[in-house]
Formats: C-alpha cells, sequence, structure tokens
C-alpha cells in the first residue's frame, strides 16, 4: 500500500514532477552554481509552465555545460547559433543571449560580493521567509523582497529577472517556503 501524500496543488502526477516538489522546490540553496542553474531555468520558463522546463533540464545542463558560469560566460555567437538549433531547449534568441549575459553578471557580483549566494540571499536577510498560505489562491505572483531583487538584478545587466520571475526563483530555491500549509512538505527537508 503507497502512502497518499498531500502537496501543493500545483503539482501534477509525473514521477518528475513529484520528486521535484518533495526533494527540490523550497529547500534552501547556498550553492553558487546550483543557484545559476535555477535563475537561468526560471528565467528559460517566461511565457511557458514550469513542467515543460523541469522536463527539459537535463538538455539545458548539457548545452550549457552544467551551468558553469565560468564556461557560459565565454559562449559567443557561434554558441547562440548552435544553441538556437538544439530541440532540447527553447530555442528562443532572447533567452539563450540572457543566459550568456547573466553568466557574465553573476560573474560580477561573485566578484563583488564574494559569492552569489551571500548577495542572493541578502534580499531575505539570509534566512527563509516562511509563508503559511492555506490555499494556492493566497500565494502572491511578486512581493516586495522580489520587486527588489528583480531591481538590483536588472541594475547589474541580467536579463529575464522580473519580479514574477525573481519570487519563482526565491521559492524554487527556498528563499521563501511557500509549500501550502496543508502539505506533508510545509515544514520541509
Amino acid at each position: 500500500m503507497t502512502e497518499e501524500r498531500q502537496r501543493c496543488g500545483w503539482v501534477n502526477e509525473d514521477p518528475l514532477y513529484l520528486r521535484y516538489h518533495d526533494e527540490e522546490w523550497g529547500v534552501p540553496v547556498r550553492d553558487d552554481n546550483k543557484l545559476f542553474e535555477m535563475l537561468s531555468l526560471e528565467g528559460a520558463q517566461a511565457g511557458l509552465s514550469w513542467y515543460t522546463i523541469l522536463k527539459k533540464r537535463d538538455n539545458y545542463r548539457r548545452a550549457f555545460a552544467g551551468f558553469d558560469p565560468e564556461i557560459v560566460a565565454q559562449y559567443g555567437e557561434s554558441d547562440v547559433e548552435r544553441l538556437l538549433q538544439d530541440e532540447g531547449i527553447v530555442r528562443n534568441r532572447l533567452k539563450v543571449q540572457a543566459v550568456i549575459g547573466n553568466a557574465k553578471a553573476f560573474l560580477r557580483v561573485k566578484e563583488q560580493f564574494g559569492s552569489f549566494s551571500g548577495y542572493i540571499w541578502s534580499f531575505v536577510g539570509g534566512e527563509p521567509i516562511l509563508n503559511r498560505w492555506t490555499s494556492l489562491g493566497e500565494v502572491p505572483a511578486a512581493t516586495p523582497e522580489s520587486d527588489r531583487m528583480s531591481k538590483d538584478l536588472k541594475k547589474r545587466g541580467f536579463k529575464f529577472v522580473g519580479s514574477t520571475i525573481c519570487y519563482a526563483f526565491m521559492q524554487a530555491t527556498g528563499m521563501v517556503n511557500d509549500h501550502i500549509a496543508t502539505c506533508y512538505n510545509y515544514h520541509g527537508k
């Protein structure tokens, strides 16, 4: 007999999606390269579903050198053209160019602050915000914290980092815990 767990309402029954919700979403991430990956993937999601991007994540990792910002920052126009032919990722020129440009901006932030993690977590005071939503309808698309993050990232040259994308990034990386209070994973891992 399988245990029936109550999960957040946005999760479908695909094992990939279940695993993402159960093991990753909302778990605090402080590793710089993982943060770069998640920021890149959230930007790729703009206008699409997260499920679409999640299914393509392994292809993205391959296409963007495991999201190593040192390598991606060196990509040039021939790499952009190569990536636009890659059916495993979203073939949108602006999104592909954004990952490359964001890698450069990421490295500048890392140099200035010592780590991207230290910089990005400063928007929540270094600790996760634990919300207590009782329904999906209560969960905001953006917050004052994501507004500040978006404005500052844009000022530093990042693209595809609007406030809604930043808030999704904050949720995904555990900067905020937006598991619904009735979700078995509300208190996290």
